[in-house]
């Protein structure tokens, strides 16, 4: 399908899974300021969506995303809280169910941004990767410099950020900034695959283990969310379910959705 030369966000729904693709082929997909204000809406319909339990974010047109679109930096770039990218990123950091990046052709800049915003990133083979605010004179936001130090460490970031240089796949895997690589004709199929598994699992497990990692890697009220996640644990079924159904040799068909308080 061809995009609108002004782009969109295009949703689809399907077994579980809801996929945000970024359509803007024309511009490699670099998001506008009306897409980067559009996508924290979209999250929180797919949160409030029962019948989804995984998020995938993809791009059309053989490209995931090159980054803000330079024509409208001046909205989309801002020095507080407004900031358009920041507003995005932190929606998806805070999606309550898992986040997958499937990842093809350029990443790069606010591309990478989204990315690293993920819980986990998929990628093809050939695709390129770049942190590129030293092209343009730009100070990269905090929140999207801590989470690049998070995933890769405080020198590849360096790196990354003072050559605004393109990396492989390859690379991007080896440093941290990726899970998985695949040939560029499976990535679909892969993503696919590991997104129906991801459905079937215990999305109170998926989101307890979420709220615990992203507290330990901040050391944020550890203890307290631990107790929150035990009680909540105790008024479901999930336990129950998945033990029953490991006894009898049967999938397990797990109901949680949200928390009871």
């Amino acid at each position: 399908m061809a995009g609108s030369p002004d782009g969109r966000l295009r949703v689809e729904v399907a077994d579980g899974v809801g996929t945000v693709v970024i359509d803007r082929p024309a511009k490699l997909n670099a998001m506008s300021a009306a897409m980067w204000r559009a996508l924290p809406g979209i999250l929180d319909d797919l949160a409030a969506d029962p019948a989804v339990r995984v998020a995938v974010l993809a791009g059309a047109g053989g490209n995931f995303c090159a980054g803000a679109d330079i024509a409208e930096l001046d909205d989309i770039h801002r020095p507080d809280d407004s900031h358009l990218s920041v507003a995005a990123e932190r929606a998806l950091a805070a999606f309550p169910k898992p986040a997958l990046a499937a990842i093809e052709g350029y990443c790069v800049g606010g591309g990478c941004q989204l990315a690293a915003a993920c819980d986990l990133r998929f990628a093809a083979d050939d695709a390129v990767f770049g942190v590129t605010p030293a092209k343009l004179g730009l100070v990269y936001p905090v929140t999207a410099t801590a989470r690049l130090v998070g995933l890769v460490g405080p020198s590849t970031a360096k790196y990354l950020l003072y050559s605004a240089d393109l990396i492989s796949a390859d690379h991007a895997l080896r440093v941290g900034l990726l899970d998985e690589v695949v040939p560029a004709e499976a990535l679909h199929t892969r993503v696919a695959e590991f997104t129906a598994t991801l459905a079937s699992r215990s999305l109170l497990t998926q989101r307890a283990a979420k709220d615990l990692v992203d507290a330990i890697v901040t050391s944020t009220n550890v203890a307290e969310k631990a107790r929150h996640w035990t009680d909540e644990a105790t008024t479901t079924t999930e336990g129950e379910e998945g033990v029953t159904a490991f006894l009898t040799g049967r999938p397990p068909v797990f109901t949680w959705t949200t928390p009871t308080r």
